[in-house]
């Protein structure tokens, strides 16, 4: 975490142009405290709260007792752990946020075209967030769910977002990181990781196997706007079976890239 003084944090001065003196440092550490907590730290004490987000153990507590006072967090007087408030959080996005609503009945236009689960998602520091979905309830690992996050080099639309970033963005994020292994096929290797971004970016579509699941395959278009720019990316993510890399893209991505380009008109 970014050191906090008066003003903003190195990486805010950067991103943002809002005044020093409009900042919130409280928020920010609010909010990160919040986000120290995930599958491999689901409870944590005051200690181990400060040690993960940079603030000393009396700090990170204030904080804890002020979000347990909300009901944001629980505690056994010693371990905190989140509650399911915090949801909230993200289902008040899924509520307000236009794009979604938008893309919802064009996925099941998807979906009953091709009988597989279609998604919208969008990049968000280097995760695919899928913000909307569509399609049948088979049972997959890789069934992800509604507002699911999943690290971007192992999706094809990850793939396909991470591929249209800018390089010095893409240059950042590879240093910052090491390309986790899911499965014996996921690309780990940074420079064969790049140079299938470039063809991505060139082919116009991603597509993806047994990178994170051993059965499983996607397919990504982008979704552009009225403008041209990139707003997510429209994704299918099915069971390999036995169907080919061939057949598959000839039965979903033409679907995809027309149903892409009617969205376009409207976003």
């Amino acid at each position: 975490m970014d050191n906090v003084h008066d003003g903003l944090p190195a990486a805010a001065e950067k991103k943002s142009n809002l005044l020093a003196r409009d900042w919130i440092a409280g928020l920010e550490r609010g909010l990160a405290v919040i986000e120290v907590f995930d599958e491999d730290h689901p409870r944590l004490t005051a200690k181990q709260v400060g040690d993960r987000c940079g603030l000393a153990r009396t700090a990170a507590r204030r904080y804890l007792l002020t979000l347990e006072h909300l009901g944001f967090v629980a505690s056994d007087s010693k371990h905190y752990w989140l509650t399911p408030k915090v949801m909230r959080l993200g289902q008040r996005y899924l509520a307000s946020a236009r794009l979604p609503r938008i893309a919802q009945p064009y996925l099941q236009r998807i979906s009953s075209a091709i009988e597989e689960i279609a998604y919208l998602a969008v990049l968000d520091e280097g995760e695919i967030v899928y913000v909307a979905r569509n399609g049948p309830n088979r049972v997959m690992n890789s069934g992800f769910v509604l507002g699911a996050r999943v690290i971007s080099h192992v999706t094809a639309a990850g793939l396909l977002l991470m591929a249209h970033r800018a390089d010095e963005d893409l240059d950042a994020w590879l240093a910052a990181r090491e390309l986790a292994a899911f499965t014996p096929y996921t690309v780990t290797d940074k420079t064969v990781f790049r140079s299938n971004l470039t063809a991505i970016r060139q082919q116009g579509w991603a597509v993806s196997e047994r990178q994170f699941d051993m059965d499983c395959r996607g397919i990504a278009v982008p979704l552009r706007d009225m403008r041209g720019e990139i707003q997510g990316a429209l994704s299918v993510v099915m069971p390999i079976r036995q169907e080919t890399q061939e057949d598959a893209l000839g039965r979903v991505l033409p679907v995809l890239l027309n149903t892409a380009q009617a969205l376009r008109n409207v976003i």
